[in-house]
C-alpha cells in the first residue's frame, strides 16, 4: 500500500513540474512579446529580452527533469502485448521532442545581448508551454496506462 502512495506522490509532482514549466513558457512569451521589435513580413528586428531567456530556459530544463522521472517511474513493467502504454510513451517522447525544441529555438532567440534581425520566432515559446501542459497529460496516461496493464 505505501508503494502506492509513493507512486502517487510522485506522479504527481511530474504533472506539477509539466504545469511549471508551461507556465513558465507561456510566461517566457509574454516576456518576450514586451521586448521591442521591428517587423516585416516573416522578417523581424527585435531586442533580446534576458527575462525570456532566463525563463524560457528554465521551462526547458523542468521539462527534462520531468521526462526524466517519468522514464524512470514508468519503466518498462507493461505487458508487451498492450498497446495502449506503449503508444502513450511513444506520444509522451513526440510531445518532450516537439516542447524542447520549441522551448530551446525560443530561447536561443533571446540569447543575443545585440539587436538581431532574422525570421520571426514570434510564438516558439508560447507552444513550447502548451506542449509541456500536454507531456504532463500524457505522462499520466502513460503511467496509469501501464500499471493498469501490469497487475
Amino acid at each position: 500500500m505505501r508503494n502506492v502512495y509513493v507512486s502517487v506522490f510522485a506522479y504527481v509532482l511530474v504533472v506539477a513540474l509539466d504545469v511549471i514549466a508551461g507556465i513558465l513558457g507561456q510566461k517566457a512569451e509574454a516576456a518576450q512579446d514586451k521586448a521591442k521589435k521591428m517587423k516585416l513580413f516573416l522578417v523581424e528586428c527585435k531586442q533580446p529580452s534576458h527575462l525570456a531567456y532566463q525563463l524560457g530556459f528554465a521551462a526547458a530544463v523542468i521539462l527534462g527533469v520531468a521526462h526524466v522521472l517519468v522514464i524512470l517511474m514508468g519503466g518498462c513493467n507493461f505487458r508487451h502485448s498492450s498497446k495502449l502504454p506503449v503508444t502513450c510513451l511513444v506520444l509522451t517522447w513526440s510531445f518532450l521532442a516537439a516542447g524542447m525544441s520549441l522551448l530551446v529555438i525560443g530561447t536561443k532567440s533571446n540569447n543575443k545581448s545585440k539587436v538581431s534581425c532574422g525570421l520571426s520566432h514570434d510564438d516558439f515559446l508560447g507552444y513550447g508551454g502548451c506542449f509541456c501542459f500536454f507531456h504532463g497529460g500524457m505522462s499520466l496516461l502513460y503511467y496509469v496506462s501501464s500499471y493498469a496493464t501490469s497487475s
